[in-house]
């Protein structure tokens, strides 16, 4: 059995890879700024709202609804786009969690700054 490298990390940092991952684009970035913005579900192409073209918007609408951070249900001919508010919650919990393991004291040293100073 062939075990990725990913599988040998637990499921929590995995699901905060994950999450990162979605995000780790500027237009997806830009995309989820849109969607809070505009305080309600969007309806139809909302490609004309970024400066890059459709196929590379739905594009990235679709990597932000399999990281769960969007929902989008036809209505008609047309696609409806929400936030999914229970997931910006949580992603909100992980950042402000990773944030917190990661703060530093203010008499932090690390012995590499110090090499490279001197």
């Amino acid at each position: 059995m062939v075990v990725s490298k990913t599988e040998l990390f637990d499921d929590e940092l995995q699901e905060r890879a994950n999450l990162f991952k979605a995000l780790a684009h500027p237009a997806r970035l830009q995309i989820l700024q849109f969607l809070a913005q505009s305080k309600t579900c969007i309806t139809g192409d909302i490609s004309e709202h970024f400066p890059l073209c459709r196929t590379t918007v739905n594009q990235h609408l679709k990597e932000l609804k399999d990281a769960g951070l969007i929902c989008g249900h036809q209505e008609g001919a047309k696609i409806v786009y929400c936030l999914d508010m229970e997931k910006v919650k949580e992603m909100e919990r992980i950042l402000t969690g990773l944030r917190n393991e990661m703060h530093l004291p203010s008499d932090f040293c690390c012995a590499l700054e110090n090499s490279a100073n001197n």
